[in-house]
């Protein structure tokens, strides 16, 4: 049976899906195929229940709960870090609803942060890897940088105005979340269960095989040196990766609560999860 996993073409992402990428082990019946896409694509897609596994926005999951449940594995915490909005000048936090800012994209969890932190401000959606470039060109007066960007804008001469994971968690005592896996709910119980645990075991594989899985993921790593980019990957794939846990559920609730208060989503939405069992 194949399932295809469809996720971003990140260093993080690679790092995670090294073990199953490369066939590092068996996986039964299951034939896995990558799929690489930025994550807004991904965010679109998913609405269309396009794949069977998918890395989404938690953003994008209760307009897609329909059709896709979140595993356990897979997820993007900011503890203490996260998205950021930067800009040529050093701005306040409460110039933010004055300034014209570019995001990555309307369905990504930076956006609705910053949209819980901030509430309304002028905004255009662009390509995540052009942001910086782009604000640097006076395109926008700020941009909301994500991925790598969060350890490379200093070397642009940009400023931060605010870090939304380290506001987030000085706030709530919780890390944001930011991505996760989910998988199709039309697939069968057993098939959940089953592909939950291989893509778990890619994650734990990588972690105990981590110059190897590193090594692989360099080559996603978008003109990061090898030091910035193992820091990279430590923020976004550790043990929060290998298992929300009940703070992670906790987050998710409370991250999609708040946005449903502030009327920046439709409905109330409770995540649902597949667990992840302990052997197949």
């Amino acid at each position: 049976m194949k399932i295809r996993v469809a996720h971003s073409p990140d260093s993080d992402d690679a790092f995670m899906f090294y073990a199953l990428a490369n066939n590092k082990f068996g996986t039964g019946e299951f034939q896995f195929e990558n799929i690489l896409s930025d994550i807004e694509t991904l965010n679109q897609k998913a609405m269309k229940g396009e794949y069977e596994v998918s890395a989404v926005s938690i953003h994008a999951y209760p307009f897609i709960a329909d059709k896709y449940q979140m595993l356990s594995s897979g997820a993007s915490m900011g503890d203490g870090y996260g998205p950021m909005l930067v800009s040529t000048k050093p701005h306040k936090v409460e110039d933010i609803n004055d300034l014209k800012i570019a995001i990555p994209g309307k369905r990504t969890s930076a956006y609705l942060a910053l949209s819980i932190f901030a509430g309304t401000f002028e905004y255009e959606v662009v390509p995540f890897d052009q942001i910086i470039q782009r604000v640097l060109d006076n395109e926008y007066e700020a941009g909301l940088i994500i991925h790598e960007g969060q350890l490379t804008y200093e070397k642009s001469g940009l400023y931060n105005i605010i870090d939304l994971g380290d506001w987030f968690k000085k706030k709530f005592n919780l890390p944001l979340p930011l991505g996760g896996n989910v998988i199709r709910k039309d697939l069968s119980l057993d098939v959940k269960k089953k592909v939950a645990y291989y893509l778990h075991k890619s994650i734990s594989y990588s972690l105990e095989h981590r110059k190897e899985a590193l090594d692989y993921a360099l080559s996603f790593a978008r003109g990061m040196d090898d030091k910035l980019a193992d820091k990279f990957v430590g923020m976004y794939v550790n043990d929060w990766t290998l298992d929300y846990g009940t703070k992670g559920k906790e987050a998710i609730q409370l991250f999609l609560d708040l946005a449903f208060e502030r009327n920046l989503l439709p409905a109330r939405c409770k995540g649902e999860f597949i667990e992840t069992p302990e052997t197949v």
